[in-house]
């Protein structure tokens, strides 16, 4: 995503991942001949990435992933910037609603963003 600011090194990239997201989340993750092409990390209530490198979109990844999240949760929310027309689209046709926009000021790269949420179907 071009438009947002580089925030963090490499290495604090990698702190956040092995001390926050491996210990909060389930991390499920796609390979392809031993790269990982694809991930998402979900935990109660919230998924908090998903992601799908671009040589390896429109080939279900996402779906598989984000189907695997939903179907261990009853609610699901997350934070998608504004301006990221295809995953809203994406996670509209997956039957998330955007229920609050944000000018961006409550996150750190200061990019409006928008919260989705997910609710199984009784």
């Amino acid at each position: 995503m071009p438009y947002l600011p580089v925030l963090h090194t490499v290495a604090e990239g990698i702190e956040y991942f092995t001390e926050v997201v491996f210990r909060e989340c389930r991390v499920l993750v796609v390979e392809d001949d031993g790269r990982i092409v694809s991930y998402c990390a979900f935990r109660e209530g919230w998924l908090d990435h998903l992601y799908v490198s671009p040589d390896a979109q429109r080939r279900g990844l996402g779906s598989t992933l984000l189907k695997a999240a939903t179907e261990s949760q009853d609610t699901l929310s997350l934070w998608v910037f504004q301006k990221n027309l295809g995953a809203r689209h994406f996670y509209e046709r997956h039957g998330f609603s955007p229920i609050e926009l944000t000018d961006g000021q409550t996150n750190e790269e200061h990019e409006p963003d928008a919260l989705y949420r997910w609710k199984r179907s009784t």
